[in-house]
Formats: structure tokens, C-alpha cells, sequence
């Protein structure tokens, strides 16, 4: 038993070494994925899709959880029916300062957390614009001290 928890934890640490050892896009690179609309999770920073695309129409940014997939992209809560899990969830939970960008004419919304693209939806115009109108209707109730820990 004890040799099959070795090859166990080998496999293991070969597995993050190799995953750990995966070289990040250079910020050229993420521009090009970005300007062809190749919003890859977690090899996307937000200085990458400003540089190709501009200043977001509207962005907001609050404290959030997130659903944690099997394939570890993450859901924000936001996104997800009130009561609801998204389909194939197994318990995987994060929470973060989550930024999200509205780009109403690309149709995309993006959440990063700590400067990574983790989730990317495409909206009609109309979920966009019910998107916005709601952070919006946040903002008017955020207090001063809230205000100041977002800037």
C-alpha cells in the first residue's frame, strides 16, 4: 500500500510541475488572442484586453463568490440563478474581488480576479443593458467607506 501512495503522490507533483512550468502568453501575444476574440481563461490579463480593445463602456467591481468548476474556470455567483447551481458543480467554491468589464458592442462580458480573465459571457444587447442598469442601481447605494476601498 504504501508504494502505491508514493507513485500516487508522484504523479501528482510530475503533474503540477509540468502545469506549473507552462509559460504565460507575453502581453503581445494576449493582444493578438484578444483582437481575434480568443478569450482564453487565466492567459488573458486585463492590461491585454484594455491594449487591444480600449477602456471597458462600463466595468464595476465587488466582492464575489464563484462557482469553482471541474475544470477549475470559475462562475460568478452573479450569473447564476438565484437558488441555483450551474450544471456539472461539485462544491468548488472561491471568493474574490471580482472586476467586471461590460463591452456592449462586442456583446462580452469578463470577470477577472487578481488581473486573470476567469469567466467570459457573451450577452444581447438587452441582458447587457439590465446588467448595467443594475450595477448602476448598486452604486447609488454603496456607502463613502465602500466607495474608497474600490478606488
Amino acid at each position: 500500500m504504501p508504494i502505491m501512495r508514493i507513485l500516487c503522490l508522484c504523479s501528482v507533483l510530475t503533474t503540477l510541475l509540468v502545469l506549473g512550468c507552462k509559460s504565460a502568453p507575453t502581453l503581445e501575444q494576449q493582444e493578438q488572442m484578444v483582437r481575434a476574440e480568443n478569450l482564453v481563461l487565466d492567459h488573458v490579463t486585463v492590461r491585454a484586453i484594455v491594449n487591444a480593445w480600449g477602456e471597458p463602456p462600463h466595468h464595476h467591481s465587488e466582492f464575489s463568490h464563484f462557482f469553482v468548476m471541474p475544470d477549475f474556470s470559475m462562475i460568478p455567483r452573479s450569473r447564476v440563478p438565484s437558488g441555483e447551481t450551474p450544471r456539472g458543480w461539485n462544491a468548488g467554491v472561491h471568493a474574490g474581488e471580482g472586476v467586471f468589464f461590460a463591452y456592449p458592442t462586442r456583446g462580452w462580458l469578463l470577470v477577472f480576479i487578481s488581473d486573470h480573465l476567469v469567466y467570459k459571457e457573451q450577452l444581447k444587447p438587452d441582458d447587457m443593458n439590465a446588467l448595467v442598469k443594475a450595477w448602476a442601481y448598486e452604486e447609488r447605494f454603496k456607502t463613502r467607506i465602500d466607495g474608497a476601498s474600490n478606488r
